[in-house]
């Protein structure tokens, strides 16, 4: 009896934030996995070693969390005046399916360090010592991200004291830029598809809440975390280790999903997991982080807590940051009055793993808000480099 032989594809295995990832050049695929379709999804699948029944990952590369099972495809820019064309695919666990409704804000802390390092930014605009712009097109999405990146004698500079909550070690500070987060109508509508800042949202057989829906950075559902039982401090083990509770947040982002726009039936959320987010929010107290870090109520101006498929994420998704502070800097959202209400331009908020800053330009044009950007800093490593390996059957 004969066997596949395996192949193997170059790759970098990349921290971006506080998550991991597969980063591949476009042009390295094997052709039949260059465009979209089974052939790409079934390669992303195998490499990160799902669907795992057992939920562990441990014939790929994935690390078993959302956080982990991600992949990044990058080429040079088809549009004018981008470097990068960014594609991201959130790859399932248990399940068969890669979801590309969305962007990973965190990765995109890596996309500028990779793209540099892979002549993906033309050499002319790479200083020798300083930070160079790295212009990101991000695909999934359509939107413009800018990443500053810092440079030492004409290489990327990993390594400095930068401390992000949720990772364990110091690294070198990237700013990122989310240029118009907020959706222009290509998909559930505008930055509030209900048109209100605040809903009555009605789910059956679990209850009626207050709800922000905000369409920044990544579509996403904001409750008040004592409406729905909590107390906004909770750790992953209070919700991750709870299987009603887990049932019940899907059974609302369902519903949310649906009075978004970006479902027509609430049994299409199973195959739509990356999107939207679904959150919760308090005004500030004080509670103790997942690495035994004591946040003090005056350490932030809120508390956010959000899943990420289907689990409490143990820190705060990049792209869900953008929806924080683009809500938060708008009058009347659920995430502002948490914060005290009134103009702002940034927030720090407590997540489970400690606090994050994030800041949004919100101005009226019309009588409707437009953020004309969100800005938050981030950190990016390379953890590996060479090639992943796949058995070539894997591909039919």
């Amino acid at each position: 009896m004969s066997f596949a032989p395996q192949i193997k594809i170059p790759a970098t295995y990349m921290r971006g934030g506080t998550s991991k990832g597969v980063f591949f050049k476009l042009d390295d695929l094997p052709e039949a996995a260059q465009q979209a379709g089974k052939v790409r999804d079934q390669l992303l699948l195998r490499v990160i070693g799902s669907p795992d029944p057992y939920g562990k990952q441990i014939d790929g590369m994935g690390g078993a969390s959302s956080s982990t099972s991600k992949t990044v495809i990058l080429a040079k820019s088809s549009q004018p005046d981008h470097d990068v064309d960014y594609l991201f695919g959130q790859v399932a666990i248990d399940q068969p399916f890669v979801d590309w409704s969305g962007n990973c804000g965190n990765l995109t802390a890596a996309v500028g360090s990779f793209a540099i390092s892979n002549g993906l930014v033309s050499a002319e605009r790479i200083p020798e010592n300083g930070i160079c712009t790295v212009r990101i097109w991000q695909a999934n999405i359509q939107k413009t991200i800018i990443a500053h990146v810092p440079v030492t004698n004409g290489q990327v500079q990993e390594t400095g004291d930068f401390e992000l909550d949720g990772v364990t070690f110091p690294a070198a500070e990237v700013q990122i830029e989310f240029l118009d987060p907020a959706d222009d109508g290509e998909e559930g509508g505008a930055m509030f598809p209900t048109g209100n800042v605040v809903d009555t949202f009605a789910v059956p057989n679990i209850g009626t809440f207050q709800a922000t829906f905000i369409n920044a950075g990544i579509p996403t559902i904001f409750l008040n975390a004592e409406e729905i039982g909590y107390e906004g401090t909770e750790l992953q083990d209070a919700i991750n280790g709870d299987a009603q509770a887990l049932a019940r947040f899907e059974t609302i982002r369902a519903y949310g999903a649906k009075q978004m726009g970006l479902i027509e039936d609430i049994t299409e959320a199973e195959k739509r997991q990356h999107t939207p987010k679904i959150a919760f929010v308090s005004k500030p107290k004080a509670y103790t982080s997942s690495s035994g870090k004591d946040i003090q109520t005056t350490d932030v101006d809120l508390l956010v807590r959000a899943l990420s498929m289907g689990k409490l994420h143990h820190a705060m998704m990049g792209t869900a940051a953008v929806a924080i502070g683009t809500a938060a800097a708008i009058p009347g959202t659920l995430v502002n009055l948490a914060a005290g209400g009134g103009a702002r331009e940034a927030v720090r908020f407590g997540h489970p793993s400690g606090t994050l800053r994030v800041g949004a330009q919100a101005v009226q044009e019309n009588g409707q808000w437009v953020v004309k950007k969100a800005v938050m800093s981030r950190s990016a490593r390379i953890l590996m480099e060479g090639w992943v390996r796949i058995p070539e059957d894997s591909l039919n």
